[in-house]
């Protein structure tokens, strides 16, 4: 295994030389004041000049993998391309120089973007009410399950406590569930990777409260029933939850409500180019029926008579706030200027670009790769290294480093063995994604011919294989 090429700012210190002065506070200040427990002879910071740690930490940039350096094929997350123009949009002074607590008056055109980018998804997604409050994917999930617990608790039905999940659905699902109180029962799919209808009728009952999916599904798929799996769902006085996650998929094509799902969570910073992961922080944004739109979380933006702009915490059935504030404005501004810039003929591109992409890569990789249901997929393409003879997926995804590519996400859905779920996106050319299909077939031939090579990847990253077991169990959290 190689060693780090970039030692520590310690590593680099040299005793007595010169870095940068800041000068004795220009404040009055008493040592005596502090007792002396808490007092130190020496501060032990690395003595480095500013070129040091400049070079330092831009050399350390160079080893991250990100969307603005390779193809980044992570399946169910949307690692596509964030436009520069919607960070340029999120910096403006208006933008990013103001605060929350600000009086409503003096920040009318933050508060307008808020409510014109809940009637944007409201439109895009066909529900009637749409609140920005969840900061990410996830709180947005926890939001539309206590909506679906207020509206049955509302009508006095307190009665519910299961929630059905298929087993096709995002992890997260079941403890969302299970956090909100419920009990949850697993939904199988069927050979077409639907959901099984037959097993459906029959975990129905007077105790469901509502079935949670994915839509498309985390087998990148579409259910072909899914209309029916709606119509059981409400004729057992259920309500349908949707985790919009796979929004990239339908924008444009098909409204989520008219599929009948009851209440949606979306994410800005997946289908709307907002920063994802470690670019930024995540932002989610919660829609629903008019029937389920008085449990909405707080504050929602609302436009007043008189053309001002509010946001509403005066809403006796709401679930609460989920945070402290108005979700992430920054995300908000950079997801406003997406939609707008795109328009409707440009959002429906986007889903036929990820949907073509996807379905180009699981024609080319057919043939060397099983495809989990080889039926069309929509924006991503699960497949399983099961045809590698002496590696494994996991083998796969290490031997994509040394071909310069972040790795598919591997091992999920649970339901496929030996699972890579690859999803390209719609910003990915046809130039990109031949050379990515190009490094598979190479690392599917090694498998073949020299399986080592593969067990033993990755070979030109600055830290090769890891025990990752030894790893987990006795992790080394200092140096």
């Amino acid at each position: 295994m190689s060693a780090t090429t970039e030692p520590l700012l310690n590593e680099l210190s040299v005793d007595g030389r010169p870095t940068i002065s800041v000068g004795r506070p220009d404040v009055p200040f008493d040592s005596s004041d502090i007792p002396a427990g808490l007092l130190r002879d020496d501060l032990p910071l690395p003595e480095v000049g500013e070129p040091e740690v400049v070079r330092h930490f831009t050399r350390l940039s160079r080893l991250n993998v990100s969307i603005d350096t390779t193809f980044y094929p992570l399946g169910s997350c949307t690692m596509k391309y964030n436009p520069k123009v919607n960070d340029a949009m999120a910096a403006l002074p208006g933008m990013r120089a103001i605060h929350p607590l600000q009086p409503e008056e003096t920040v009318q055109g933050a508060i307008q973007l808020t409510y014109e980018v809940q009637e944007l998804l409201a439109r895009i997604t066909g529900f009637d009410a749409v609140s920005l409050t969840p900061a990410a994917g996830a709180q947005g999930e926890l939001a539309g399950l206590l909506m679906i617990r207020a509206a049955h608790l509302a009508r006095g039905d307190g009665r519910r406590r299961r929630v059905l999940i298929p087993d096709s659905a995002h992890g997260t699902n079941p403890a969302t569930a299970a956090m909100v109180g419920y009990e949850v029962a697993s939904l199988p799919s069927d050979a077409r990777g639907n959901v099984d209808l037959a097993a459906l009728r029959q975990l129905l009952g007077d105790d469901v409260a509502g079935l949670m999916i994915t839509v498309p599904s985390t087998l990148g798929l579409f259910d072909e029933a899914m209309l029916e799996v709606s119509r059981l769902v409400h004729a057992a006085g259920g309500l349908v939850y949707g985790d919009g996650a796979n929004l990239n998929a339908l924008l444009g094509v098909a409204r989520p409500r008219d599929l009948g799902l009851d209440v949606m969570h979306s994410n800005l910073h997946k289908t709307f180019t907002t920063p994802h992961g470690g670019g930024g922080p995540g932002s989610s944004a919660i829609a629903a029926t008019a029937e389920l739109a008085p449990f909405l979380p707080t504050p929602v933006a609302v436009r007043r008579d008189d053309g001002t702009y509010a946001l509403d915490d005066n809403r006796p059935e709401s679930i609460g706030r989920m945070g402290g504030f108005q979700g992430h404005f920054g995300m908000l501004v950079r997801a406003y200027t997406y939609i707008r810039m795109l328009g409707t003929p440009g959002l429906r591109e986007v889903s036929e670009a990820a949907v073509l992409n996807a379905n180009y890569l699981r024609a080319r990789l057919a043939e060397r790769y099983r495809v989990a249901h080889d039926r069309t997929c929509m924006h991503e393409v699960v497949l399983s290294g099961l045809r590698q003879d002496g590696a494994r997926t996991l083998d796969v995804a290490k031997r994509l480093l040394d071909y310069g590519y972040h790795p598919p996400t591997i091992y999920f859905p649970l339901v496929v063995p030996e699972a890579m779920m690859v999803e390209p996106t719609e910003t990915e050319t046809k130039a990109t994604l031949d050379a990515f299909v190009a490094a598979m077939v190479a690392i599917a031939d090694e498998a073949a011919r020299d399986p080592e090579l593969l067990r033993t990847a990755p070979h030109t990253t600055p830290v090769g294989r890891l025990d990752e077991t030894t790893a987990a169990r006795n992790p080394v959290l200092h140096w």
